[in-house]
């Protein structure tokens, strides 16, 4: 059976940043943009790298599942020991408006635990990685779930859900900064960037699975929104959110969310 250990990440860490290769490489030559259900877009450049993906991690890893946001599920997973969750790319929207805050993300589940995570930000260069009680690195640089306490803590949100008011009610106790993929955001907590980043609209596991592995190497905490553990390779793939923090930022950030729920933190 293939050690899991750093040998190995580098491995897939290669891979995904040959997948983020393939993006920047249409994103030059152009793409055609689809549309799945709603405005949720879908391009040529997401099919590309999740064929690559999906052909070199299998080939890597025998006998391990796939769950992917681009190809069609296969129950089959829900049997397998490892299996695979990759979002090709995560933020295609940002993609297709050339903001270079979208990431391709790839995690390795084991018996519903993730055991590493890689995301890479093509447009910039970066490569994060992190292998689950090893430890987590940009460009092969350690990195750690640390960021300065400031007078207020600050939350890296998403566009849509700023401009849908959802951090309305944590303006006033937090600087929130809009950045697009959630994949990049918890990748950059991962690396001390910010004190926090949290949805608490429901994702898929695909979304987020790169980044928890990422935050835990790194020695943050990421919870769902209920606060309980995330369990991987679930037969619905849907969440109910996520929080993501510094260990030591966490408790306050869950206080906080309480709070502006109208509830009293535990």
């Amino acid at each position: 059976m293939t050690s899991i250990n750093r040998e190995f990440l580098q491995s897939v860490a290669e891979l995904v940043k040959g997948a983020g290769e393939i993006v920047q490489d249409i994103a030059r030559e152009g793409f055609d943009t689809k549309f799945k259900e709603g405005t949720d877009p879908v391009t040529t450049a997401d099919l590309a790298a999740d064929k690559f993906l999906r052909e070199k991690l299998l080939a890597l890893l025998p006998g391990s599942g796939w769950l992917s946001e681009e190809t069609r599920d296969n129950p089959a997973r829900l049997n397998q020991e490892y299996v695979w969750i990759v979002d090709p790319i995560d933020g295609t929207r940002e993609f297709v408006e050339q903001v270079p805050q979208y990431a391709v993300s790839v995690a390795l589940a084991r018996s519903g635990e993730v055991v590493l995570g890689v995301v890479c930000n093509p447009a910039k260069g970066e490569l994060f990685t992190g292998l689950v009680g090893e430890g987590a690195w940009l460009n092969d640089e350690p990195i750690q779930a640390v960021h300065p306490a400031g007078e207020k803590l600050i939350v890296l949100g998403s566009r849509s859900e700023i401009k849908r008011g959802e951090f309305e009610p944590f303006v006033d106790k937090m600087i929130v900064e809009a950045v697009g993929s959630i994949a990049y955001k918890l990748a950059l907590i991962a690396a001390g960037r910010a004190n926090t980043t949290f949805s608490l609209g429901p994702k898929n596991e695909w979304d987020i699975a790169a980044g928890v592995a990422l935050i835990e190497a790194a020695g943050g905490k990421v919870t769902e929104k209920t606060g309980e553990r995330f369990v991987f390779n679930q037969p619905d793939t849907l969440v109910s959110g996520i929080i993501a923090a510094t260990a030591a930022d966490y408790p306050t950030v869950w206080s906080l969310i309480q709070e502006a729920n109208g509830q009293s933190a535990p």
